[in-house]
């Protein structure tokens, strides 16, 4: 495995994510028992879809020099039960003022593409171990 990312224990349902110098927090909202401080992880899950669609999409625009201003992506999602999961996924790609016809479908199969979607359609395997090791991450406090 080359890259890491790391979590540790805030306080509550509280959490900080360490992505290379960036520091995350996740949280659960009041009504789960946390204290609606950040975003659920489940939340950062379909962001992270959504941001990556963005970016893909954002990426093809600028190549093509097409407009890139007013891009958006809205997901909307569903829990599924038995296992406990996200079970549906809805995405909608606004595509800016002065795109071209003749350029949608290459941007939607653009986006299509984007490593977090590939990552959903083909998924990694997971293996979740238990470790006494302390980590290795150098973390900087957000309070």
């Amino acid at each position: 495995m080359t890259d890491t990312i790391s979590v540790r224990h805030i306080d509550g349902d509280r959490f900080e994510v360490a992505v290379r110098q960036h520091v995350l927090l996740v949280d659960q909202p009041l009504d789960g028992g946390g204290g609606d401080t950040a975003p659920t992880p489940t939340e950062l899950f379909v962001s992270s879809l959504a941001a990556c669609i963005a970016f893909y999409a954002r990426r093809f625009l600028a190549r093509h020099e097409l407009p890139t201003d007013g891009l958006t992506v809205e997901a909307a999602y569903s829990f599924g039960a038995r296992p406990a999961r996200v079970s549906e996924i809805g995405i909608s790609l606004g595509v800016p003022d002065g795109v071209p016809e003749d350029r949608l479908a290459a941007l939607l199969a653009v986006a299509r593409r984007c490593t977090v979607h590939n990552s959903l359609e083909s998924p990694p395997g997971v293996r979740v171990e238990l470790s006494r090791q302390p980590s290795p991450v150098s973390w900087p406090r957000v309070d």
